[in-house]
C-alpha cells in the first residue's frame, strides 16, 4: 500500500493592510468587495469581488459536457458526484484554460523554490491513512437543510457569520474513523446545490445543541464571478490564501468523465509575504522573492508527454495540469495535490505515477498584480 502523509495547514499569519487594487492580466480579481466598496478596472476583466473571483487572459475555450455556475445537477450525500457542474462561471481564473500563457520570468527560481528534483504527491486517495479517510471530504446538501449557528473563535472579524447549513454529521477533514479525538485542519465543507452557495470552515467541532465551532469560515457564490462579496483585501478564509478549496480538489467524479475542467490546488513549504489574485491573503513574513506567493499557478509544461502507461486517473489529473494548472493555496508540504477521498482511487497508481512527475517538469504562469505590504 502506497505511503501518505497528511499535511497541517499553516498560520494564517498576520493581514495586510491594503486598499490597492491592481490590474490583474492574467489572474484578473477584484480587491475590494463587499460594503468597503470595489474597485473596476478598464482594460481587464477585474470587478468587485475577491478570492477567486475574476477571468484570465487565457483560453476560455471550455470542455463540452459540462455546466458552469449551476449546482443543481449534483447528487446529495458526502462526496456525491457533481454530474458535470462546475463551481464559477466558464471565464473564472478557476476555470480558464491558461495553456498558452506567458511564462513568468523568475520561473525558474520560483520553481527551485519549491523543488526541482521532488515529484508530485497526491494528497487524497482510496481507505484510510493514520486511521482516517485521506483527503478533504465534503457534502452536498438542498435547501432543504437546516441553518445551524456558528461560533468563530479565531478569524470572526474575517468571517462571514452564520447561520451555516451544516449537518451535524457533516465529515470533517482527518475525522478518525474509530471515533477518537483528532487534530488537523479540520476542514468542512458544504454546498447547497439549491442556492448555489458553498460554505467552508477549518478547525470545526461540531457542538451538542447543533450548532458548530470553527476558528473561520466563508460563503463563496458558485453562481458568480464575485465569489465571495463580503470579503475585503487581505481576508483569510477557511486556506490561507483566502481562496475556496473545494472548487480545487480532484474528485473522482470528474477523472471518471475523463475530464477535470478546472485548475486544481497545492501546498509548499514556504510561501512569501504576498498574494496573487485570485488569492486573497498571505501566511508568511518572508520576503525572498524567490518563493511563491498565495495564488501563484503554475503549469505542467507543454514539452512534458505524459506517459500512456499511466492509468486513465493519473492521465486525467496531468492532462489539467496542463491547461488549467495548479495554484498556490496554502503552507503545506511541497507539492502536495489535493483531492477529496474516494473509495475508487487506487492509491498505488497515483502515488507511483504522479511521484514520478519532479518539479523541474512544471513552470509558473507570468504573475501579474502581485499584492504586497
Amino acid at each position: 500500500m502506497a505511503q501518505f502523509f497528511m499535511r497541517n495547514r499553516a498560520s494564517a499569519g498576520a493581514t495586510p493592510a491594503i486598499a490597492l487594487c491592481v490590474l490583474v492580466t492574467l489572474l484578473s480579481a477584484a480587491c475590494g468587495g463587499g460594503s468597503g466598496g470595489g474597485v473596476s478596472t478598464t482594460g481587464g476583466s477585474a470587478s468587485t469581488g475577491s478570492t477567486g473571483s475574476g477571468s484570465t487572459s487565457g483560453s476560455n475555450s471550455n470542455p463540452a459536457g459540462f455546466t458552469y455556475a449551476n449546482m443543481a445537477s449534483a447528487s446529495l450525500g458526502a462526496g456525491a458526484s457533481l454530474n458535470g457542474a462546475v463551481p464559477f462561471p466558464a471565464d473564472n481564473a478557476w476555470n480558464t484554460d491558461i495553456s498558452q500563457a506567458p511564462v513568468d520570468p523568475n520561473s525558474d527560481n520560483l520553481i527551485a523554490g519549491i523543488g526541482l528534483s521532488q515529484g508530485l504527491h497526491p494528497d487524497f486517495g482510496s481507505g484510510l491513512y493514520a486511521g482516517a479517510p485521506i483527503g478533504i471530504p465534503y457534502v452536498v446538501v438542498s435547501s432543504a437543510q437546516a441553518m445551524v449557528p456558528i461560533d468563530f473563535v479565531a478569524y470572526g472579524d474575517q468571517s462571514d457569520p452564520g447561520p451555516y447549513p451544516i449537518p451535524a454529521n457533516a465529515p470533517i477533514e482527518g475525522q478518525l474513523a474509530d471515533g477518537s479525538p483528532f487534530g488537523g485542519d479540520r476542514h468542512v465543507i458544504v454546498i447547497d446545490r439549491d442556492t448555489n452557495r458553498l460554505y467552508e470552515m477549518d478547525n470545526s467541532f461540531p457542538q451538542s445543541d447543533g450548532s458548530w465551532q470553527a476558528d473561520s469560515g466563508a460563503i463563496f457564490d458558485l453562481d458568480s464571478d464575485d465569489v465571495r462579496p463580503t470579503a475585503q483585501p487581505g481576508w483569510t478564509s477557511a486556506d490561507a490564501a483566502g481562496l475556496p478549496i473545494f472548487p480545487g480538489l480532484a474528485r473522482y467524479d470528474e477523472v471518471a468523465a475523463g475530464t477535470i475542467p478546472h485548475a486544481l490546488r497545492f501546498t509548499v513549504q514556504s510561501t512569501r509575504e504576498a498574494y496573487l489574485p485570485p488569492a486573497n491573503h498571505w501566511a508568511s513574513s518572508s520576503t525572498n522573492a524567490n518563493l511563491p506567493p498565495m495564488g501563484m499557478r503554475v503549469r505542467l509544461k507543454a514539452s512534458y508527454v505524459i506517459p500512456s502507461t499511466f492509468s486513465q486517473d493519473s492521465q486525467v489529473i496531468l492532462h489539467a495540469l496542463k491547461t488549467y494548472g495548479m495554484i498556490v493555496a496554502d503552507n503545506g508540504s511541497n507539492w502536495f495535490i489535493s483531492g477529496a477521498p474516494d473509495s475508487r482511487w487506487n492509491n498505488d497508481n497515483l502515488v507511483g505515477e504522479l511521484g514520478s512527475v519532479q518539479g523541474s517538469n512544471f513552470e509558473v504562469v507570468q504573475m501579474t498584480g502581485l499584492v504586497t505590504p
